[in-house]
């Protein structure tokens, strides 16, 4: 009976005891919060990188509307509000991927096109990344309207 109780204690010792050594394994302590917090702050730093990037140069048009027989008197472009640059590995020195897309009367970018394209990869990556972004819609008499925009995006 003893042999039995003194397995038992021991099973339990081990056991507590593997516990112990996963919860306070090496990636405990100083080294790991230290590691942990270089993570962060590079993560950070990179998303701060993407959204304040520079406003890209698009070129817009206003769309015209077969219902709409007014003609804007006042109007105004729309306003990027976020655009950050897709992450794109473009190995052709004189690539250029060019978008269209229509920014809606809710500043989302609908309907994107690839014009010109670098292969399926990158495009994939800059529709993706177009799809995101986010515009103060064009205004024409007061009024949010549909706009037109083009944009080229080169590996330079």
């Amino acid at each position: 009976m003893s042999l039995r109780r003194l397995c038992s204690i021991l099973l339990m010792a081990a056991a507590s005891t593997t516990c112990l050594a996963s919860a306070f394994g090496p990636e405990s302590g100083v080294f790991a919060t230290s590691r942990r917090l270089t993570l962060a702050a590079r993560l950070a730093a990179r998303e701060r990188q993407l959204w304040s990037s520079a406003l890209h140069d698009s070129k817009f048009a206003a769309m015209l509307r077969a219902s709409a027989g007014t003609d804007c008197e006042a109007s105004q472009p729309p306003e990027p509000l976020a655009t950050p640059d897709p992450l794109l590995h473009i190995s052709e020195p004189s690539a250029r991927v060019s978008v269209s897309f229509i920014i809606g009367t809710d500043g989302r970018v609908h309907s994107p096109l690839i014009l010109e394209s670098a292969g399926p990869v990158e495009d994939r990556t800059i529709l993706d990344t177009v799809r995101a972004w986010r515009y103060r819609p064009a205004m024409c008499n007061g009024t949010a309207a549909e706009t037109e925009a083009k944009i080229e995006f080169s590996s330079r």
